[in-house]
């Protein structure tokens, strides 16, 4: 079994267990990654995604010894993407929880999740940089986005090693935990979120991607049209909660709840 899923409440954890090969992602992997995320996002009890590596490592990328023995990884333009996952639209929010190395396609599905949690001691890197192993799972499109052109571009082009540190100030890395706690710590806030009202949290989540390829004028039509249905499901029976006392003084309504 090269995935595993498991459930933490309302968490799925998808893992790569691979951590003989530092969980490098060969073909068969790839489809069974995709597979999981797929069925975890058609969950209707799971409210958020977390991915995550076993034996201390995120992921080295693909495996460049199955390639070289003749069994690459899927590279056609349709379907799923050579790393797996990295074409899929997923409806959840995702967190990648990055120990150790996070390089090459392994960057590339770290870039994929909307955060990352990372141990202060992790890598991230286009190490395929130096085996002539473009970036084909969406690297040239979402680092960018996420830290910027030059930063990304500082990146791609050396293909340098980045310490957990460096990705925190550039904004790659959203939170840092101490070493193993990573996959713990994003649970934790996997949790936190998936605890939100989902319709409101899904809709806000697709306008922001979705006004990634818009004009200003379609994403705020857009925008509008979501959040209008969010609200009609969700809206004003949060306003009557609220009225009637809960979540007041920064603390969630479900705390307040819990004390009644």
């Amino acid at each position: 079994m090269t995935v595993a899923v498991c459930r933490d409440g309302a968490v799925a954890v998808v893992s790569i267990e691979r951590p003989d090969v530092r969980n490098a992602v060969d073909r068969a992997t790839a489809e069974r990654l995709a597979d999981a995320i797929r069925d975890a996002d058609a969950d209707p009890g799971v409210g958020a995604i977390v991915l995550a590596g076993a034996g201390g490592t995120f992921c080295a990328g693909a495996d460049l010894r199955a390639i070289a023995a003749g069994d690459p990884n899927r590279t056609e333009p349709d379907g799923d993407g050579p790393m797996g996952p990295t074409r899929i639209e997923t409806s959840k929010p995702t967190i990648a929880a990055v120990e150790g190395y996070a390089v090459a396609g392994g960057l590339e599905l770290a870039a994929w999740c909307d955060l990352r949690v990372a141990a202060r001691d992790a890598t991230f890197g286009v190490f395929c940089r130096r085996w002539g192993v473009p970036l084909i799972d969406g690297g040239t499109i979402r680092l960018p986005r996420i830290v910027g052109l030059g930063r990304a571009l500082d990146m791609i082009l050396t293909g340098r090693a980045v310490s957990a540190e460096e990705a925190e100030r550039i904004g790659l890395v959203d939170r840092l935990c101490d070493p193993g706690q990573a996959r713990d710590a994003a649970v934790a806030l996997a949790a936190s979120i998936a605890a939100h009202p989902a319709a409101c949290l899904r809709a806000d989540r697709a306008s922001v991607y979705g006004a990634l390829d818009r004009s200003t004028a379609d994403a705020l039509r857009a925008e509008l049209a979501g959040g209008l249905a969010a609200l009609a499901a969700e809206g004003i029976h949060g306003a009557t909660r609220f009225t009637n006392g809960e979540g007041r003084g920064g603390r969630p309504p479900l705390e307040r709840n819990e004390e009644r």
